[in-house]
């Protein structure tokens, strides 16, 4: 059969989505039906946010917490009842809203279904990962930028809509290595370079790529305006270094999209670690280190730590 939707390309994204969300969900169902456990899968969200909840909820906080429809919510949590499963009753502080908890039975329907929730997982992270190991990241990076910027203004802005592109280093691109992260950096350390900066910064080719790295360039209107490195540390660990964005254009969102290629770039490696070194005067860099996660560490033993360094920051990339 001919897949019409398929060949839309991006048009048909949001269906795509859809209909690989229903089978999943119908896939789930089956898998419930033939345990004999009366559960739908469409009701995960909504069921595990009151399952984990310390108060009753109503469903303008469950809808603000998995981020569903208020109308979606209503009615899973009426199946819900349907099924004895919740408790709706009236909310004392605002008659214009329920109360909702789980019963006793609702409850106790969790002993049976974390087990099988265990292989789900697994199951979905084997299914998911085939597409890419970061398939996870990618996604949560789809929502931030619908949050953003809804497609309506997308839309009104895409006849001037110029993408940040993130590419792997290729040699016509070597030279901006130095015009961009070695200015900077000289720069700053008053002509002062480490050993390991001289060398690395005109050749980083033989730097990174030769010893098992890699290098990022970021282009904007056809013109490279960041880069990053990121130098193997052992067989399941990277450093990402030489950081630098233009102050031009560092208000898009660039340091965060070069950052978040060096971490897919490690998951497509199998490498679990993720190490930077940084001076105490990059504060607002660190705002965003720890916004992406990482958190501050002792130097691993095949770090080579330069004079200047004065933080470790580390990032489990599993």
């Amino acid at each position: 059969m001919t897949d019409t939707i398929s060949k839309l390309g991006f048009l048909a994204g949001a269906t795509r989505f859809r209909r690989i969300g229903e089978k999943l969900q119908s896939d789930g169902d089956k898998l419930y039906n033939d345990l004999n456990i009366d559960f739908k899968a469409s009701w995960f969200a909504t069921y595990y946010t009151l399952l984990q909840a310390d108060k009753p909820q109503t469903m303008q906080d469950i809808s603000a917490a998995i981020g569903f429809t208020h109308i979606t919510v209503k009615n899973i949590v009426r199946e819900l009842q349907e099924h004895g499963l919740v408790k709706i009753t009236a909310n004392p502080g605002d008659a214009r809203s329920k109360h909702v908890v789980l019963t006793t039975k609702g409850k106790n329907l969790y002993k049976q279904l974390s087990p099988v929730w265990q292989n789900i997982s697994k199951a979905l992270e084997q299914l998911m990962t085939t597409g890419h190991p970061d398939v996870i990241n990618i996604v949560s990076r789809i929502e931030r930028e619908i949050e953003k910027k809804p497609l309506p203004d997308r839309i009104r802005d895409v006849q001037t809509y110029n993408a940040v592109q993130v590419v792997d280093y290729k040699p016509s691109l070597k030279k901006y290595f130095y015009e961009l992260a070695g200015t900077w950096l000289s720069g700053m350390l008053d002509g002062k370079l480490e050993k390991e900066d001289v060398f690395s910064l005109k050749n980083p080719d033989i730097a990174y790529l030769q010893n098992g790295g890699f290098v990022f360039f970021a282009l904007y209107k056809g013109k490279v305006i960041g880069c990053v490195a990121l130098k193997r540390l052992g067989e399941n660990s990277f450093e990402f270094c030489k950081l630098y964005i233009n102050p031009e254009v560092r208000k898009l969102g660039i340091a965060t999209k070069l950052i978040e290629r060096c971490i897919t770039r490690c998951k497509e490696n199998n490498a679990t670690q993720l190490w930077l070194q940084t001076t105490n005067d990059l504060q607002e860099a660190h705002k965003l280190y720890y916004k992406l996660g990482f958190a501050d560490s002792k130097a691993p033993k095949e770090m080579d730590v330069l004079k200047r360094t004065e933080k470790i920051m580390y990032l489990n990339t599993l």
